[in-house]
């Protein structure tokens, strides 16, 4: 259930991108950086909710969100340095833009796995 909350407000949030870049480029424009941030809220909402679930007291809550927040802002810089060097490296066209981010989240995310099981 809370899995299909966040694609549910995820995907109508970038349909709704998409419409607005299509149909109201003016809008689309004055609303720059919301947008995408709101899909981004996702996450958050998703955060809460499995906090929720698992039943967690208000200390461990905390570092659950502590742990949680300092994990994506870590996945987030990763990211963004590899996506820069490849940028700057002679990489084949097709290979360029969304097929290499899809390979280095791919890539990331299997890292971030192995330690799915430290904290049992």
């Amino acid at each position: 259930r809370i899995i299909s909350y966040i694609l549910v407000i995820s995907s109508t949030v970038q349909l709704v991108e998409m419409l607005m870049r299509k149909l109201s480029p003016p809008t689309f424009r004055a609303l720059g950086i919301f947008l995408p941030l709101i899909t981004t809220n996702c996450a958050i909402f998703g955060l809460a909710l499995f906090q929720t679930n698992k039943g967690y007291g208000f200390s461990q809550a905390i570092v659950y969100a502590l742990g949680a927040g300092a994990g994506f802002a870590l996945a987030l810089v990763l990211m963004a340095g590899i996506r820069e060097k490849l940028d700057l490296a002679d990489v084949p066209e097709i290979f360029k833009g969304t097929a290499a981010a899809l390979v280095v989240a791919g890539i990331l995310s299997m890292g971030f796995m192995g330690f799915a099981g430290l904290g049992r």
